[in-house]
């Protein structure tokens, strides 16, 4: 199956048809039309024994009735009529359900192609914010909902207008006094629908988003169920989670009682409709208006409106939660807080020279700047230890560095340039970041060091292991390089999967290297081998780290205190524990 689209096209639908979900549903289709207009095609050839029968049938009382010499004949006739259009049912719902569902899933992928893309390029602040069992809920339930009501749209809407539109033309080529007391129907599924429609819209969005908390609390529980399970909280986080799923179940039922009393009201009013239809057609023929045959015909086909109109208002809750799912994808697609390189300068080298000028930043909604005022340079080749309190700013001087986040004034240069005015992925092509808390994936020792590079050498895979003091980890697995390590690297102690991130940042060959701490929580063997690996890694490259623990950073070339975001203390080791100032009673306290 071809990729048919490219994930702006979804884009530019969301962005064209902003507030309008029935409008962006369309227009994500536009290429599609074709494939629905022949599926509808060949749904009307497959469906027709349903529309033919009641005529059949009709023509055979009424043959039967009238008792002429030809009446077998026609009875023949009408039944291999009804034989063919039986058997013509196999291969044309075949090729229904065929370009139905090239087109619906053509753009079910294109959905969850753009959403991922979308969330590469949304900034680290926006996830930090946005729970990823949410996101998760978004890219599977609600592209799921999609596509459903893409089915409803596309292919069942569709086949309610046609059996409403044949059971009415063969209805006022028939008889067109028939056909007005038919007419009256609709009004009534109108008043209907109306009355029923904006609580079963509510009662969508509220669902919608409690599944989302759902989701976003399962995957919260089970990331802590080794923490649970240490502390013996058990009892507590299955309370929790009890209460968050009975909130659910409440809401649901709240939904699903609303969608029943609309069914059972519309059922209710369209039978009555069709009793009085029965006695209607009854006392036209008592009175010679019509065919005894055809009151079985005008009741058929009475009941396929019926039928029909009940249908579409059965299927009114499906499209309006199907709606909802459109309106919360949007929410992600529609999003702004992004990272937009468009027409910025892309970065071919980095010397790793690094100046903050005044610079002052603060996350959204906190009543104080996190970094006030910072002046900081950091030459070529040069290692600067950040240290301080807990809270003082230095994960953030990193972000910066990194450019996850941008000054909200001030001026932060990398060689001389404004890092606003550069294009940040080809910048982060020349960095290896080492965070404090080691991030893995479940696949192999050799996909998470080479991940993202496909031309690594078994010779230059080995030198980087040895040089990450990984080779004894690599010799002692069975499977070696090729171990599968288990979700997050579960498998693996905390030394060995900062080393196999230390691997990582290795084999990128990086000009500047961005270390959060690599040696906390460590013991003091796997802190001893971390470390000598990471002298390997930091060798004559610019290297900024976040310390805690104030003897390893002893050879850094400078050392920066930073307290309430600002550099209160500057120099080598030597030269502050002379001064003894801040740095000197922190490391007394360490000692």
């Amino acid at each position: 199956m071809k990729k048919q689209y490219d994930e702006d096209y979804f884009l530019q639908c969301y962005k064209k048809n902003a507030g309008h979900p029935l409008k962006t549903l369309l227009s994500i289709y536009k290429g599609n039309y074709y494939k629905f207009f022949l599926s509808t095609f060949f749904f009307v050839i497959k469906h027709s024994p349903v529309w033919v029968l009641p005529i059949v049938t009709a023509n055979l009382i009424n043959y039967v009735t009238a008792g002429d010499e030809n009446t077998p004949h026609m009875i023949m006739i009408n039944i291999g009529i009804m034989f063919f259009l039986i058997l013509l049912n196999i291969p044309t719902n075949y090729l229904h359900t065929r370009f139905r569902s090239l087109a619906i899933r053509n753009v079910e992928a294109g959905l969850r192609g753009t959403l991922v893309r979308k969330l590469q390029q949304l900034s680290i602040s926006y996830h930090t914010e946005m729970q990823s069992g949410r996101l998760q809920s978004k890219i599977m339930r609600d592209v799921e909902g999609v596509e459903t009501l893409s089915s409803q749209v596309f292919v069942s809407l569709l086949n309610i207008i046609l059996n409403v539109v044949v059971a009415l033309s063969v209805t006022i080529f028939k008889s067109k006094i028939v056909f007005m007391f038919f007419l009256l129907s609709v009004p009534v599924a109108a008043l209907t629908i109306v009355g029923f429609r904006k609580k079963i819209r509510y009662r969508n969005k509220i669902f919608r988003r409690e599944m989302e908390e759902t989701s976003a609390k399962v995957m919260e529980m089970v990331e802590l169920i080794p923490v649970t399970r240490a502390h013996a909280l058990e009892k507590q986080e299955v309370k929790k989670m009890t209460s968050q799923l009975n909130q659910v179940a409440k809401e649901g039922y709240s939904l699903d009682m609303i969608q029943s009393t609309f069914g059972s009201v519309s059922w209710a009013v369209f039978q009555i409709f069709q009793v009085v239809c029965l006695a209607f057609t009854s006392y036209l023929a008592y009175n010679k208006k019509i065919q005894v045959g055809d009151i079985t015909l005008y009741q058929s086909y009475f009941s396929t409106v019926v039928n029909q109109v009940s249908s579409f208002i059965t299927l009114f809750p499906t499209i309006s939660k199907g709606l909802e799912s459109v309106t919360s994808i949007g929410e992600v697609l529609l999003a702004h807080d992004i990272e937009d390189n468009t027409g910025k300068e892309k970065v071919k080298d980095v010397n790793g020279e690094f100046e903050f000028k005044d610079v002052v930043f603060s996350y959204k909604g906190a009543n104080h700047n996190i970094i006030d005022h910072l002046n900081l340079k950091i030459n070529k080749g040069e290692t600067l230890a950040l240290v301080g309190e807990s809270g003082a700013g230095k994960s953030t001087i990193l972000n910066l560095a990194i450019g996850f986040n941008l000054p909200d004034s001030g001026t932060l240069l990398i060689d001389g340039k404004d890092i606003t005015k550069i294009d940040l992925h080809s910048y982060r092509k020349h960095l290896a970041v080492v965070p404090q808390n080691t991030i893995l994936f479940s696949g192999s020792i050799r996909d998470n060091i080479t991940y993202g590079m496909s031309d690594v050498s078994d010779e230059r895979l080995m030198q980087i292991i040895k040089d990450s003091n990984l080779k004894d980890v690599i010799d002692s697995l069975p499977d070696g390089l090729d171990t599968k390590i288990g979700e997050h690297g579960g498998k693996l102690s905390g030394g060995q999967r900062q080393r196999i991130s230390i691997a990582r940042a290795l084999i990128r060959s990086p000009e500047v290297i961005i270390l959060d701490e690599a040696t906390s929580a460590l013991d003091s063997i796997s802190e001893k081998l971390i470390q000598e690996a990471l002298d390997n890694l930091t060798k004559n490259r610019t290297t900024i780290v976040v310390a805690h623990r104030l003897s390893t950073i002893r050879n850094a070339d400078r050392i920066a205190v930073i307290d309430n975001g600002k550099c209160i203390e500057y120099g080598t080791y030597d030269e502050l524990m002379a001064l003894k100032g801040a740095f000197y009673k922190m490391k007394a306290i360490q000692s």
